[in-house]
């Protein structure tokens, strides 16, 4: 049992020392993330009979007047909605022009 046990720790430190693959190579590709720099909203009403919404965006992040933005829930589309006005503070209203919104959806500048 001392043997498995002592070949198990000779093979790991021999094994741990070594780093192959392209993670270790000095002059490898690296992978470069871009964030994404879309404005990025929350429908927080609805007005069914009316068809808008009432959308929340970060202070100084509310698109302008007559944008398109999609309606996404649960990384779904589900509608499109078109900037109507009016706003207050970070709160904007837009028409529902396709599809369906509900509370929580994210709202995205197309």
């Amino acid at each position: 049992m001392l043997a498995v046990v002592t070949l198990g720790f000779w093979l790991g430190c021999g094994c741990a020392g070594h780093k192959r693959g392209p993670a270790a190579s000095v002059g490898s590709a690296t992978t470069i993330v871009t964030p994404e720099n879309v404005a990025s909203g929350r429908v927080i009403r609805v007005n069914q009979a009316g068809r808008f919404v009432v959308l929340n965006y970060p202070l100084g992040r509310v698109p302008a007047l007559e944008t398109r933005v999609g309606l996404y829930r649960r990384g779904l589309k589900v509608g499109v909605a078109r900037i109507a006005g009016p706003q207050y503070e970070d709160n904007i209203v837009a028409d529902v022009v396709e599809g369906e919104a509900a509370p929580g959806d994210e709202a995205r500048v197309r």
